[in-house]
């Protein structure tokens, strides 16, 4: 496609997105689906003018992707304003955990009993198509730091928590397809891939985020300098935790999560319990002004600040991405033998490994309804589909799993889309009337 058509055609989206968001927010409908369509036209399905391979095209895919998961998962952090001993904890925790694996696991025996995958593969496909999205799932997270939903925040630190534990499962589908070393009995996947890329790129973020962040505190209060350029702040952030993480053979992910939760606590330790909503307008509108440097404001306002500008650099490469997977689409990446996974995928693997996971911890059964139904998939199962082609999958099996991936995510943005305004308003009317009635 030529760069002047891009030119128009990006422009004429970004003012139409401009123009129609509030427009889009009444309706039964999503802006992501409003992008994938705008893609799919633009590409095979459509006029046929812009064209991406996501095999031979996977490593510039893999650096965008990882771009757009990495922004998200640093804006998912700053908005946990929770203690990690709060209760509220358990219910993410045990989904990143104890759902993630049974979700591969069942997505794994799906693919070897019913798509004939070998269990390589099958295995990797369960890895790719496990972790929920932070990326497109922005409409059912958490508002802003101040909400308290406890499905919102569930669904948020889910999503923030399994784009990093879904990496070993992502290691053992490539060690089970002979590209990575998983050592005698898996004893080297056990020890590097799960005990310590978890706990360091979890530590390594931790210590990132705390003492970045209490530097730029002491430079702002005590001698009212490091003020603006909040911007350079969060990408420095992420880009450091990120990348000690992978010097440490760690889960940058991971760390990157850590990272933001690390800043966000120091935040909630000089401010307290309760946020200053105040200081989050301020920041919205990127005033520092004095206070930036305010002794006691000083902490919201870092905390804001650099969520404000990572919450706008998340739209605008949501849009890139959900394009790029619209143009993906053609009669070649998507096989029709393989779209009657994606009704099992959605409606009874997730919901069944939901339910196990949450087994026992007292959750009521409507919020266990909202976790199960909300699993979107998107920009994550794409970043994990990239990397693992990068690095040597077979052309048969990358394209695939490019089938089933891109099946997935399709209908998953559309089905989710379209139910998230009706139902998170349905349950936003019901609380409202239990708090009247009460």
């Amino acid at each position: 496609m030529p760069s002047e058509l891009w030119y128009l055609a990006l422009g004429a989206l970004l003012v139409a997105i401009s123009a129609g968001a509030s427009f889009v927010q009444r309706l039964p409908l999503t802006t992501t689906m409003f992008y994938l369509a705008v893609g799919a036209a633009l590409g095979p399905l459509g006029i046929g003018v812009a064209r991406i391979d996501p095999v031979t095209q996977s490593a510039a895919l893999e650096r965008i992707a990882e771009l757009a998961v990495l922004v998200s998962l640093f804006t998912a952090g700053l908005k946990l304003r929770v203690p990690l001993r709060d209760r509220a904890w358990r219910v993410p925790l045990r989904l990143a955990s104890v759902s993630m694996a049974l979700t591969v696991a069942l997505v794994a025996a799906t693919g070897v009993l019913g798509l004939g995958l070998s269990l390589g593969a099958a295995v990797l496909l369960g890895a790719v198509l496990a972790p929920t999205d932070p990326v497109l799932a922005s409409d059912v997270q958490l508002e802003s730091s101040a909400d308290r939903d406890q499905v919102r925040f569930g669904l948020t630190a889910e999503a923030g928590l399994n784009d990093g534990t879904a990496f070993p499962f992502v290691m053992l589908g490539l060690g089970l397809l002979g590209l990575k070393d998983l050592g005698a009995w898996g004893s080297r996947w056990l020890a590097v891939e799960v005990l310590w890329a978890i706990v360091a790129g979890l530590a390594i973020g931790a210590v990132a985020g705390t003492l970045v962040g209490r530097f730029v505190l002491y430079l702002r209060r005590r001698h009212r300098e490091g003020v603006g350029r909040d911007e350079f702040l969060a990408l420095g952030l992420i880009g450091a935790s990120y990348g000690a993480a992978l010097v440490a053979h760690a889960y940058g992910f991971l760390a990157v999560f850590a990272a933001a939760l690390a800043l966000r606590a120091v935040e909630r330790g000089e401010t307290g319990s309760k946020p200053r909503k105040d200081v989050s307008a301020a920041a919205a509108l990127g005033r520092a002004d004095e206070i930036a440097v305010h002794p006691e404001k000083a902490p919201a306002y870092l905390a804001e600040a650099v969520l404000a500008f990572n919450e706008k650099l998340e739209r605008l490469l949501e849009v890139a991405l959900v394009l790029a997977i619209g143009v993906m689409l053609s009669p070649e990446t998507l096989s029709t033998r393989d779209l009657w996974f994606v009704p099992v995928l959605l409606l009874v693997v997730s919901p069944l490994a939901v339910v196990a996971g949450l087994a026992g911890a007292g959750v009521p059964r409507a919020h266990v309804a909202f976790l199960s139904w909300f699993g979107i998939r998107g920009i994550g199962s794409l970043y994990y589909l990239a990397h693992a082609t990068g690095l040597g999958l077979p052309d048969d099996v990358a394209r695939r799993l490019v089938s089933l991936t891109l099946w997935s995510i399709v209908v998953s943005v559309v089905v989710h889309g379209i139910s998230v305004t009706p139902l998170m308003g349905w349950r936003a009317r019901r609380a409202v009337a239990r708090s009247d009635a009460a």
